[in-house]
Parts: structure tokens; sequence; C-alpha cells
């Protein structure tokens, strides 16, 4: 959740960008700058990169965490993984407003990264590992609740941090500076750069040495990215204060203020967590719930109250939605189902190197990295020519691919060896095709709420946004509870048993990824008419 509107000043900034000191056309200031951008930019890239490598540290590790030393079955850790996927996207919806409106983006920094460390500390905690007695696990009450409580801390933490940080970058410029784009692109890279050296060191160190060494890894990396932040907070200017810090520091309640009272208001938030990410059909309920109020609350705001172009645009964003969710359903296979798969069914071995399962997903956002700039290029240059293809039809690539990554999978298990191993390049030609799906809606996806939205419903537009990536998290878990491989508790299971169970889901997957894109692209032309790109949107 990027909020632009409000700068560090109103005005255009100018000077060489290459130099020290750009100045400021309103407030006659010194902007401190390096390579031409903001120095606060740089702090923010590395807290983010720290906070992304703790968060994709302890993600990769998690369903293998679960599965093999708490001994849950892949049912239960995929259901689990999925709780808690979709609670950390569904509370930065609540912790942004939380900092727009009263905390700032600062002081939600720093509270959300003090939650983050307290999290990855007690996910470093293993407690005692789950045992087979007479053919059923026995686990440690404590050390499971210790774990749903690190989870927790963690949700919570996010929900403070994660939409404060992108919404300080944009803070640090102004609306029509024409660094902004380069800005976002560089934090961007930070966030990737930190997933891909998690995956590559808390996944080895976690499978290898030890959950605590992994786990204990990302948390280091969290405090890392804490003290960064408080550390360059100088360079930030007057960026992520709040609105009104007079009523936010005045004394409301039992001599309380109310920076203090949204803190307690957050610490019971995670005892409410902690309670309700052991009910996943609860949460599927709430989330069910909330996501039909709001749009049924849409579409009759755009009945009554929006012009016939307004509400065209409100429904393209509704189906584009809803067309993410299905992407992402698919996408977050990554860290439950496609983690176990490559576990148990692909030959990890490169170059007389065994890779950790865990490890695999870092192809994602190295992808990622060196792909974006050939993908920002290709799209100019089509545009130059009137050929770049629409936000709906890029949606349509989206889901399309992802669905031949998983097409890929299955052709690459036809070529198993006897005992159920597939070559390790069908994985990464997986990832490959997920990540170009990726780019070809995600990064359009946030500019197509914001550009198709009526500017008096904006916000509750994007909420359902991230209420839909929620959804498609909780999705993701049960379709991934369907690649269960059944067994005793515990066991081992063969490859070639495993192998025909993931290839049938992977198989449905394939089939319906693709026929959903080729659906959406084939009505793209259709759709794009009622985006009216030629007409002013009425406010």
């Amino acid at each position: 959740m990027i909020d632009d509107s409000r700068c560090l000043d109103g005005g255009t900034h100018w000077g060489d960008l290459g130099g020290d000191l750009v100045i400021s056309s309103i407030t006659g200031l010194h902007e401190d700058t390096w390579f031409g951008h903001p120095r606060g930019l740089y702090v923010l890239f590395f807290a983010e990169m720290w906070e992304r490598f703790s968060f994709y540290g302890m993600r990769a590790l998690l369903v293998l965490y679960l599965t093999q030393h708490f001994l849950f079955d892949d049912t239960q850790a995929s259901y689990l993984y999925a709780t808690y996927g979709s609670m950390v996207y569904l509370m930065p919806v609540i912790g942004g407003l939380i900092a727009d409106r009263y905390l700032g983006f600062r002081r939600s920094i720093t509270f959300g990264a003090i939650l983050l460390v307290c999290g990855h500390a007690l996910m470093a905690i293993e407690g005692l590992p789950a045992q087979i007695v007479d053919g059923q696990v026995l686990r440690s009450e404590i050390s499971v609740n210790v774990l749903y409580l690190a989870l927790s801390f963690i949700i919570v933490g996010v929900g403070f941090l994660k939409p404060s940080i992108s919404s300080i970058v944009g803070q640090l410029y102004s609306k029509t500076d024409p660094r902004r784009d380069q800005g976002f692109t560089i934090f961007y890279m930070g966030i990737n750069l930190g997933a891909v050296s998690a995956m590559l060191l808390c996944g080895w160190l976690g499978q290898t040495y030890g959950w605590a060494y992994g786990f204990g890894a990302a948390g280091i990396g969290m405090l890392t990215g804490l003290v960064t932040f408080q550390q360059g907070r100088s360079t930030l200017g007057g960026a992520g204060e709040p609105l009104d810090l007079p009523a936010l520091t005045r004394p409301r309640m039992a001599g309380l203020s109310q920076e203090w009272l949204i803190y307690g208001g957050a610490i019971l938030a995670i005892g409410a967590t902690w309670w309700l990410i052991q009910y996943r059909a609860l949460v599927g309920s709430l989330l069910g719930f909330t996501g039909a109020a709001a749009i049924i609350g849409v579409i009759w705001y755009s009945l009554k109250s929006c012009t016939r172009i307004e509400r065209q645009r409100i429904y393209v964003v509704l189906f584009l939605t809803s067309v993410s969710v299905v992407f992402w359903t698919f996408f977050e296979q990554a860290g439950s189902s496609m983690t176990l798969f490559t576990e148990r069914n692909v030959d990890r071995e490169v170059l007389d190197v065994t890779m950790q399962a865990s490890q695999l997903g870092f192809l994602n956002p190295a992808f990622i990295i060196l792909l974006a700039p050939l993908f920002s290029y290709a799209w100019s240059v089509l545009a130059k020519s009137g050929l770049e293809p629409s936000t709906p039809m890029k949606f349509g690539l989206g889901v399309l691919q992802v669905g031949l990554g998983f097409a890929a999978l299955v052709y690459g298990a036809s070529y198993a060896t006897t005992d159920g191993q597939v070559a390790l390049i069908w994985l990464v030609v997986a990832y490959f095709l997920h990540t170009t799906g990726e780019l070809c809606l995600s990064p359009v996806g946030l500019s197509m709420v914001t550009r198709l939205s009526t500017t008096r419903i904006v916000g509750m537009m994007m909420g359902i946004w991230f209420l839909s990536s929620a959804a498609a998290s909780y999705v993701a878990g049960i379709i991934a509870g369907a690649t269960a491989v059944e067994g005793a508790p515990g066991a081992i299971q063969g490859s070639a048993q495993s192998l025909g169970v993931y290839t049938d889901t992977f198989t449905t997957l394939a089939w319906v990824g693709t026929a959903v894109g080729l659906g959406v692209m084939l009505v793209a032309p259709f759709v794009r008419r009622y985006m009216h790109e030629d007409e002013e949107l009425s406010s």
C-alpha cells in the first residue's frame, strides 16, 4: 500500500542529479542526495532488504519445519501456512490505516520491526520435536503454542512495517519528480536482494545445521534492519512523521497517550491473532464475509453515486482483481506444495552439490532481478510502436504463464527416474514462467486500481485489492492440502508415491491456469473498452 499523497514538499526538485545537493523549489532547503536520489532512499533500501531477508528466510523453512520437526501431515502444514499467509496480507490493510491516520510511518516501522524481531526470536526456539508413540504423533503443547505466538508477532509486525516503509519512499519525492519511478525501482531491488540471499542462506542453515540456525539468521537480519533504520532516520527529513504529533502524544486514558494506546492495542491484537491462527475455517469465514461485504458495498455505491464511465471502470477493477486471485492462488504454491515437491521429487544436485529444497525458492526473486529491466524496456519499446498489451491482456498473460509453469513440471515428471526424481531444469523452467507471469501482472495491479477507481472510493478499492491477496493465500492452502501424501505419521514417503500425487494436482492447475489465462486474453479487447482510457475520470 503506497500512499504518495503527502510529500516532503509540494514543488518540483531540480538541480544536478549527479551532485551532492538538490534544491527544493518550495522550501529552499538543501536535500542530501547520493547517486542523484535522496540519501533516505538507501536507508530504506537496506532496512527493507533486511526485513525481507528475515521474512523470506522464515517463509522458506516454515512448511518443512512443520512437517519435519512438528510432524504435521501435509494437509495440516499447508492449512497453517495458508492461514498465516492470508493474515500476513490482511494485516497491512489495518496497519496502513493506523500509520496513515495516527501513528505516522516512522513509529509504525520501528514498532513493527520490534515485533518482528520478537517473532523471529521465538521462531528460533525449536522446542521439543514431535515423537511417534504407538502410531500417534505426540507434540509438546508449549512448543506448538510458542510457534503460534511467534507467527502472531510476525503477522502483526508485518502489518505495521510493510505498508509504512513503502509509503515513506513515496514521501521522499514530489508527485512530479522525474526520479520517483527510478527510486521505487531501486527500492524494489532491495526487496528481491533480501529474498534471494535469505532463501540461499537461511534455507541452507536451517536444513543443514538445524532449524534454530535458519530462523535465528532471519531474526538477526530483522534486527540489522531495525538498527539500519534507526541509525539513518536523520536522512529522511520530515518524511514519515504523524499528521498530528501533539494529539498523538497527549495523555488520553489513564495517563496514556494515543500512541501508547495503539501499542497496547497491537499487543492485544497479537493475542487475538494467536487464537485465530489456530482456526483456519474461522479465518476463511472472516475473509469471505469481509470480501463479500466490501464488493457488495462497492457495487451498491457504483449504482447509486457513480456516472456510467466511473461505474464501468469500477467493474473492470473488480473483474481484474478476481483474475489476480487466480494468479496468486497458483503462484503461492511455491511456499507449500512446490517446496514439498522439491524436497521429495526433484534431483537437487548442482555441480556435485545438493541444494536444500528451501533454497531453491531463490529462483523467483533472482529471475525478477534479471528480467524486470528487460520487461520495463520491452513495454517501453512496444508502447512507442502502439503494440504494448493492454492491462487486461497483461493479466491474461500472467495467468497463462503460471499455468504453463505447472505444465512444465508435469511434462518433466513424465521423464522422472524410476525412483521418482525429476530433473532440476523443469523446476527452473516453472519458476521462470511463474516469474514472467508475475512481471506481467503484479507491477500493473496497484496502478490499475488507483488509475481506474474514482477518487471517492480509491481507498476501499485498494482494500479489496489487498483482501484478494489474502483470499488467494487462503485458497492456495486448500489446493496445497489436496497434494497431501498419505502415510504413517512422520514417515518419509517414497518419491514414486508422492510424484503421482503432485502430478495429478499440478496437471489440474496447468489446465485451469491455461484456460483462465486464454479466456481473459480473449475478452481483453472487450474489457479494455470499459476502461475508457481516453476519457478523464471525474472525481
